[in-house]
């Protein structure tokens, strides 16, 4: 029970059926109110005009003696100003059609009228058929005093007998009709939201199945343009980019640790081997060369732990950068190696929003990169245009084919395997300048030849 409750399908053809059930209750309520309001307006009307034509019998000298034989057929009732009653139909046998209070209605007991039409001068022909369940008869009267205002006339009519059936056959079907259309409203709606869920609970059960091993799995997206068509869309999208940052921290675990292998293994053999022969090993070359794998190591976790907190980079953080600045900052005091000239040129006031400390970093991993792979020289040019910041960092070197150049801002990616790994570096170094570039809204490609080029956004004057 609680399950069906919890239900979307029970809880909206609930609320349906409810809903159905109060409209329809209250649009009936007043639709039988307003039909017996009809018929006492029309009784109303009809005592009304009795009482007219008696008043105008009086006006024209007639006698509250000579009105039973005058008004046969009509209800009514004359009194003098002390209540005795003068005249009256014979129907009304102790009753009396003055109505309690202020109300113009009466109800009149069975024993205090005759019944019979036989018996009563053709009065009971108006309201004998609209006696109540309990014998009583409820009467509208209309009262007006005479001209000379010695008389007071009561003329008085009961509800249309077939209007009054009318209703009760009315109130009858509504109270069988309305909760069978309620609970029809409410088994549409069930069905309607249950076709309409299907294609959720497709999606809820293949969502389900999809493990950490099985991301490359898709929903299924329903036919048509709706809400739940772009939520399959959606679901699919954020399956794609989990499988892809998955797939990608995966391949970076196992080149991470791949890395972290070689420096670990060399200082291991190093050390067993001036274990296993003390005599024959001089101590200090082996230490220098563990100390220099350990610093190798301790590089390589540095990068990844930058490259960590550059994908958490907040631009909050950013303050305004001169970028001629962060250019002199990485050639101040740098020794290229023998036979690399470096040259930059810095083209007006380039000022970019960003952290002055990983700006540096980025245009050193570039310059080092350049550097690296140079015949004889490297140029960084600063220039600027309306909305960027453009630094082009370019050398003599081979030069990157174009194939491989989307490649190279892979992670621990060296398109020179061959190469000495010391010389290489860790692979991680223009990773890392494509990430400072992204954190700081720009972007970073390579051109002709080994021409790297970094668009950033030109900070506000």
């Amino acid at each position: 029970m609680r399950r069906i409750w919890h239900s979307t399908r029970f809880r909206v053809a609930l609320v349906a059926s409810l809903t159905s059930a109060v409209a329809l209750g209250t649009l009936s309520v007043w639709f039988v109110v307003q039909l017996q309001g009809r018929l006492e307006q029309a009784a109303q009307e009809v005592a009304g005009e009795r009482t007219r034509t008696i008043v105008q019998m009086l006006r024209n000298g007639t006698s509250a003696t000579d009105l039973d034989r005058l008004t046969a057929g009509l209800l009514y009732e004359v009194t003098d100003r002390q209540g005795r009653v003068l005249a009256s139909c014979p129907v009304l046998r102790d009753a009396s059609l003055k109505p309690p209070g202020q109300v113009d209605v009466v109800t009149v007991q069975p024993y205090e009228i005759e019944m019979q039409a036989e018996n009563t001068v053709h009065c009971a022909d108006m309201f004998g058929r609209s006696v109540a369940d309990d014998g009583t008869l409820t009467l509208y009267v209309e009262t007006q005093a005479s001209d000379d205002n010695r008389y007071l006339v009561r003329g008085a009519a009961a509800v249309d007998p077939a209007g009054a059936g009318a209703v009760t056959s009315v109130r009858t079907v509504l109270l069988a009709v309305v909760p069978l259309v309620s609970l029809l409203i409410g088994a549409i709606a069930w069905l309607a939201v249950r076709r309409s869920l299907r294609p959720v609970e497709a999606i809820r059960s293949e969502v389900a199945e999809i493990s950490a091993h099985e991301l490359g799995r898709r929903v299924p997206v329903p036919a048509g343009e709706d809400e739940i068509g772009r939520l399959a869309e959606t679901m699919n999208t954020m399956l794609t980019r989990l499988d892809t940052a998955v797939t990608r921290q995966s391949q970076f675990t196992a080149d991470a640790s791949h890395e972290l292998r070689t420096p670990l293994t060399s200082i291991r053999t190093q050390l067993e081997v001036l274990l296993t022969h003390p005599d024959h090993i001089e101590w200090r070359p082996a230490c220098e060369n563990a100390v220099l794998d350990v610093t190798r190591m301790q590089d390589l976790v540095a990068d990844l732990l930058l490259l960590s907190k550059l994908e958490k980079a907040a631009s909050g953080e950013f303050v305004p950068v001169p970028l001629a600045g962060v250019v002199n900052a990485c050639l101040a005091g740098r020794e290229p190696r023998d036979g690399v000239v470096i040259t930059s040129d810095i083209a007006g006031d380039p000022v970019v929003r960003g952290n002055r400390a990983r700006l540096t970093r980025m245009v050193r991993n570039l310059v080092d990169n350049a550097e690296r792979h140079a015949g004889g020289y490297v140029h960084i040019a600063v220039s600027t245009t309306d909305t960027e910041c453009v630094v082009t960092v370019a050398d003599d070197g081979p030069g990157i084919p174009a194939e491989d150049r989307q490649l190279v801002f892979d992670r621990f990616v060296r398109l020179d395997d061959g190469r000495d790994r010391d010389d290489g570096g860790s692979g991680l170094g223009l990773a890392i300048v494509a990430e400072i570039a992204r954190a700081h809204g720009g972007s970073v490609t390579v051109g002709d030849g080994a021409r790297f080029v970094v668009r950033l956004p030109r900070a506000e004057s």
